[in-house]
């Protein structure tokens, strides 16, 4: 099961409050799922954005390379960069062993609270893994 402190968007990111309100101007760490460092396998190159960057929710940020594929890294609220993972991508083996915890990607500043409602739970995300991948 996934932790059920954070939301999860349909892109295969999760998202986790630094506080206990969505509200604007919230601290967000955001990753990417266990399920999608599966599909990727072995990664081998990120590109995160930069500090100060600016993002709407389902904007690509970045991109996540595998030796078997290339995806796009989506915004799963929108805000404003405020953190990269330091050193994250010279040590993408944190996001395989740890795509939960050690292996985030950045801090946003939550700039619209009400995208929050359209991520989903832990259980609606297990739900639509299931019902998409069996």
């Amino acid at each position: 099961m996934r932790p059920k402190d954070r939301k999860y968007a349909r892109t295969h990111e999760w998202a986790k409050l630094a506080g206990e309100l969505v509200a604007e101007h919230e601290t967000v760490t955001v990753g990417i799922t266990d399920f999608a460092v599966e599909q990727l396998t072995d990664l081998v190159f990120v590109e995160l954005p930069h500090v100060g960057d600016r993002f709407m929710q389902g904007d690509a940020y970045g991109v996540i390379e595998s030796v078997k594929a290339v995806s796009d890294l989506y915004c799963p609220v929108s805000g404003v960069v405020l953190e990269i993972h330091p050193g994250i991508e010279d040590s993408l083996d944190r996001i395989g062993e740890d795509p939960f915890g050690e292996g985030w990607l950045l801090k946003l500043r939550m700039t619209r609270p009400a995208d929050w409602n359209n991520l989903l739970s832990a259980a609606e995300y297990e739900a639509m893994l299931a019902e998409e991948h069996g």
